[in-house]
């Protein structure tokens, strides 16, 4: 064989075995398709039926009453009290302050029925007056009642045909809860005496007057 020819059967001989080395050495894969793109989710709706969406309203401490059982406000400014009420109460201190007992009856005969001025059957007011103050011929009763209304003072069952303001506070404030500055107040009107007897009962017993939304004198009268 000639040396040309064994060359080229060597040259084919090589390039046959490189030939299926590279095809043992290819890797197949498995080429998945291309995944289906998700479907929309569908959009939520409000029902037809319900109005725009708001926030929950705050409640409004200023537009609800107390809770039952709670403390009523002591009232001391003298603007809160309705135009009718104003002037009743300001009659009556006129009438007081001028030391006739007369004129304050006629303060209370002004009301369509006399005021409750006391705690029995008694029909004239100041014989009653006289005869429980006799040392003065009633007229410590007329002191008591200008301090009975220059106190502070409490609005009371709202809303109500009982709807009333009365004086003093203490008529319808726990003695117990009093503080030293309020006892002082209370002092104003009471004897220390007192106190102690109305500490023993429990309540105020001592003079409260009350005037109703319309200007109407309901009662000036002592106990509970």
């Amino acid at each position: 064989m000639s040396l040309r020819l064994s060359c080229f059967l060597l040259t084919f001989a090589l390039l046959g075995c490189g030939g299926l080395a590279a095809q043992n050495r290819v890797r197949t894969e498995t080429i998945p398709p291309p995944a289906a793109p998700a479907s929309p989710q569908p959009k939520r709706e409000a029902p037809a039926d319900a109005g725009p969406a708001v926030a929950p309203a705050r409640p409004n401490p200023r537009a609800v009453n107390p809770p039952a059982g709670s403390p009523l406000e002591i009232i001391a400014d003298l603007s809160r009290l309705p135009p009718p009420v104003a002037r009743m109460r300001a009659r009556i201190l006129e009438a007081a302050r001028s030391g006739d007992l007369t004129k304050v009856v006629s303060v209370m005969q002004s009301n369509e029925t006399m005021p409750v001025f006391s705690r029995g059957a008694d029909m004239n007011p100041t014989t009653y007056w006289k005869g429980s103050y006799p040392d003065s011929d009633g007229i410590e009763i007329l002191a008591i009642m200008i301090e009975v209304l220059e106190s502070p003072f409490v609005h009371v069952d709202a809303g109500t045909p009982q709807e009333m303001y009365v004086w003093p506070y203490f008529a319808r404030t726990s003695l117990q809860a009093l503080s030293p500055a309020q006892k002082v107040e209370l002092f104003r009107i009471v004897t220390g005496s007192d106190y102690k007897e109305m500490q023993e009962v429990g309540t105020y017993m001592f003079y409260r007057l009350g005037i109703g939304p319309d200007g109407t004198w309901h009662f000036f009268v002592a106990g509970d």
